[in-house]
């Protein structure tokens, strides 16, 4: 049986937050950008058992509201090594583009491409897209992805921040995400969900 998703916007950036769970409601919590109350009422109004939060990538925009979850159901944090630095320093990192991050979450668990995870009947691996970040990712389960900001519908991820290279991101989506079967259903970090077959026909800035 496929994942069933939510989907809510968080925060001032209109960040996607994802909660992913299976038939019996074991689940993960997918780029929690902002208003753990929300987030929080969610699990419970679907009376759902999150076992841990995955972070596409560390940009503060999409982990403000990990920490306050994490001190109220020790919910263990999986993030890119290569972003693990930039998680640690979100609080600075809000401070200058505008975001106030009260605190940074603990990482516990680094996400690689060589190691799965299951959590119930869920299972997830793990594509490494540097470019919008060192440590960007798009996380797979099933026929779903969801890739944060390393492409959207009809655009990419920016890559005018520190860390960011526009020839790693366009590199990353043509081997990474334009080789995944065309029915995969993309879930980006902002705006509207695609497809890789839209993405691959459509998309201006990066062609197969």
């Amino acid at each position: 049986m496929p994942a069933t998703i939510l989907r809510t916007e968080t925060g001032s950036y209109c960040t996607n937050c994802y909660i992913v769970y299976d038939k019996n409601n074991v689940g993960v919590i997918i780029d929690p950008g902002d208003e753990a109350e929300e987030i929080e009422r969610l699990v419970k109004a679907y009376g759902l058992d999150i076992k841990a939060i995955l972070l596409t990538h560390g940009h503060c925009d999409h982990l403000m509201a990990a920490a306050p979850l994490q001190e109220k159901y020790a919910y263990p944090l999986y993030v890119h090594r290569d972003d693990a630095k930039m998680v640690e320093e979100c609080v600075l990192q809000g401070r200058i583009i505008g975001l106030r991050c009260a605190k940074a979450p603990r990482v516990d668990h680094y996400l690689q491409e060589s190691e799965p995870l299951t959590f119930g009947g869920l299972s997830f691996r793990f594509l490494h897209t540097p470019g919008h970040t060192p440590g960007g990712v798009v996380i797979l389960c099933g026929n779903d992805a969801f890739c944060g900001d390393t492409i959207f519908r009809g655009s990419v991820g920016r890559t005018d921040l520190p860390g960011s290279s526009q020839r790693a991101l366009f590199d990353s989506i043509c081997a990474k995400v334009y080789t995944l079967p065309d029915s995969v259903v993309l879930h980006p970090g902002h705006g509207p969900d695609t497809t890789v077959q839209y993405e691959k026909r459509n998309n201006p800035f990066v062609r197969p």
